[in-house]
């Protein structure tokens, strides 16, 4: 069992809802993610997807966006967030980490270290998933048996225009979770309609048998537990970015710390 799987498993037989945060790789200092990922761990986050800089971010809002550029020009890139994996799992070697961005720095690496590469490197730095946003799930079938081929999970997006039919494809490739997006727009965008998910769940459920998270426009303790009523995890990005943005390198890892504890406290209440 996955350690995706091994975590949903346990947080299943508690009664308790996945927390998933989400900081980009590289931000807001380049040798800072290893010690930010600690610190998500120890404040109760169960998954952490970690994302990759890429110049053309389609899904993300400007605040995310705004974190890419710093972490690209900064120097960090596919190779060095494998690196930041590696790093963090010298402490740490059961919290799932999913790696989330896009398909051109995966098609590059590739291209720079051969076909297969990025599957078999991530394995072994201690990806445990994929989160590409543009790859669809008609597209990507035997990219979904390289990753299941050495243990790594590949985890798709649903939205509130998701037909029967892309839900009941996604359904057939995806493992780990899936990620339902609350909104629609980028992230960071809107008002989140609680309703709306609540209302929307029960429709992907019928196709989909692994954990669904649900992300997009959760910002507070106050919207992270009306979602995590009704879906398996929570995911925040926007927020997290926001909050150790301004920090200074010695401040950011308290900050993020204390925001996710907070939440940690309202998914358990």
């Amino acid at each position: 069992m996955s350690r995706i799987a091994t975590t949903f498993d346990n947080l299943q037989k508690q009664g308790r809802k996945a927390l998933i945060p989400y900081i980009t790789a590289g931000f807001p200092f380049a040798d800072i993610t290893p010690e930010l990922m600690h610190a998500m761990v120890a404040a109760g986050s169960d998954v952490i997807e970690l994302g990759v800089p890429f110049s053309d971010p389609m899904a993300d809002g400007p605040v995310i966006q705004r974190a890419g550029e710093k972490a690209l020009a900064l120097g960090v890139g596919l190779a060095q967030v494998l690196g930041m994996v590696r790093d963090f799992r010298q402490r740490d070697g059961s919290t799932p980490v999913v790696l989330m961005g896009y398909a051109n720095p995966v098609e590059r690496y590739e291209l720079t270290h051969g076909q297969g590469a990025f599957a078999r490197h991530a394995a072994a730095a201690g990806v445990d998933g994929l989160l590409i946003v543009d790859y669809p799930p008609e597209e990507c079938e035997a990219f979904a048996a390289q990753l299941k081929a050495v243990g790594l999970d590949l985890i798709f997006l649903l939205a509130p225009t998701s037909t029967d039919q892309r839900i009941q494809q996604v359904a057939r490739v995806a493992s780990g979770y899936v990620y339902y997006v609350s909104l629609k727009g980028v992230t960071g965008a809107g008002h989140l309609d609680t309703a709306a998910v609540d209302a929307a769940l029960p429709r992907i459920r019928q196709h989909v048998k692994i954990p669904v998270g649900v992300g997009f426009g959760i910002r507070d303790a106050v919207t992270a537990k009306a979602v995590g009523r009704v879906a398996d995890a929570v995911v925040i990005g926007t927020k997290v970015i926001q909050v150790v943005e301004d920090q200074p390198r010695n401040g950011a890892a308290k900050a993020l710390s204390s925001f996710l504890t907070e939440i940690r406290t309202a998914l358990d209440s």
